[in-house]
This record gives structure tokens, sequence and C-alpha cells, in this order.
């Protein structure tokens, strides 16, 4: 009898050697794939890359997304710089345009036009959310103060958002979330506590007993001290008090 191996799968049909070693590039002859046996014998379904997009899916979109933004190389006077092909497509619009091609300075004005409205139309949008959030919760704290509640403050705090009603410019000078103020609390924390330590190194400084090698170490560490509150307030803000952070 030859021997044969009864059975299905990878080790049909497959002979018993005795005398075959397992080991690298040699696995068990049982798990190894037959001559002409594909890997994946199911392969790639028919039709998988030309499939449809689903409903939801905006293939075209992200196709032409993924082309406006890829880069080229295009010649700036005496060299090559690497820009997105949108910005190339506008540069050879804007100059073409300012060539004097009639077609380029309509189309370029139009989209000009267009971009401006839009910015413009966010930036007011954005300017009366300002408007509007800094007056209503000057409101609503300004009415627990009178009923005496205490409730966190909301983020950002009302202070800390400046309107410029001559240019529209909105400015906030405070944290813009939970994780920020966490850190604002901290830095003022440290601030209230070097000025506690400045206090103490100015009382050591009027003892007569402290020498002059002390005396330069305290002078020195109160300059640390002070150039850190400094930092802090450019981003706390020196008019915040320390009995509110």
């Amino acid at each position: 009898m030859s021997g044969r191996k009864k059975g299905k799968g990878l080790d049909a049909g497959l002979p018993e050697r005795a005398d075959y070693e397992v080991g690298y590039g040699k696995p068990p002859e049982a798990t190894r794939f037959r001559p002409g046996q594909s890997g994946n014998p199911r392969g790639r379904p028919k039709g998988a890359k030309n499939k449809q997009p689903k409903l939801n899916e905006e293939r075209l979109k992200d196709i032409i997304l993924e082309e406006a933004y890829r880069s080229i190389k295009v010649r700036d006077g005496e060299k090559n710089v690497t820009v997105p092909i949108a910005q190339a497509v506008m540069r050879s619009l804007a100059v073409n345009a300012a060539k004097g091609h009639h077609r380029s300075q309509k189309l370029f004005a139009e989209l000009l036009g267009t971009t401006e409205r839009s910015n413009k139309a966010l930036h007011d949008e954005w300017l009366e959310t300002a408007i509007n959030y800094e007056v209503e919760w000057e409101r609503e704290l300004d009415r627990r103060r009178r009923l005496g509640i205490t409730e966190p403050d909301p983020i950002p705090h009302p202070d800390h958002i400046e309107i410029d009603f001559r240019t529209g410019e909105v400015i906030i000078k405070g944290p813009m979330s939970k994780e920020q103020q966490a850190q604002w609390d901290r830095w003022r924390s440290m601030r209230r506590e070097m000025r506690a330590e400045i206090e103490e190194n100015r009382a050591l400084l009027e003892e007569d007993d402290t020498t002059a090698g002390m005396r330069k170490i305290i002078e020195s560490d109160i300059a640390h001290n002070e150039r850190i509150i400094a930092l802090i307030g450019k981003v706390v803000g020196e008019e915040d008090s320390d009995s509110t952070g």
C-alpha cells in the first residue's frame, strides 16, 4: 500500500514521508499547499473593484478633494516650489487675469467675491454668537449672585471675552475648555504661592543677621519668582485677582 493520507482540504492526497524533517522553511506536509492550488481559493469577488458607492458615500467629492490638494511642483520665478493643485490653478488664473485675459478676470473676480462674502457671513455669525453669549451669561451670573447660587462658572467666562465693536474683532483671553481651565487654575495657584514666597524672602532681607552670601541667594530667588509671575500674568491676565482663581 502506497500510504496516502485520506481527508479533505490541504492534506488531501498528500503522501506520508517518515524521513521528512519539519523546520525553518519546511512546514508540515499536511499544511502545505499542493502544486497549482491557490492560497485564496475564493479570490476577489467579481466586480469588487468597480463596486458602486453606498447611498451615504460621496466618493466623487473625496476624489475631487484628494486631487485638489495633491502636491505638485510649479515654477515660481527662478525656482520650483511645491504647492497643492488647487493653489497652482488659482495662481495660474490670477496671473492670466493680471495679464488682461477678460474671462480669467471675470472668473477670478467672481471667486474672490464669493469667498469674501462667505467669510463675512461667518464673521458676522461668530460676532453675533459672541455678543449673545456674553450678554446672556452676564445676566445669569448676576442672577446667581443675587440669589446666592454657587455653581461652576461658564467656560469661557464672559469676562474673558473682548469685543471690538469698531472692527468687529472677538478675542477670548481665557480658557476654552475644562482642560485649559484646570491648567489656568494651576498657574494661578503657582502665582499665589510664588507671591507668598517673595514676601517671605523680602522679610528675610530685612533681618540684620542675614549674611551677604545669603542675601544674594534670596535676591536671586525673588528675581526668578518675579519673572515666572510675569510669564503667568501674560497667559492668565494680570487683571485676574488671586481671590477668584
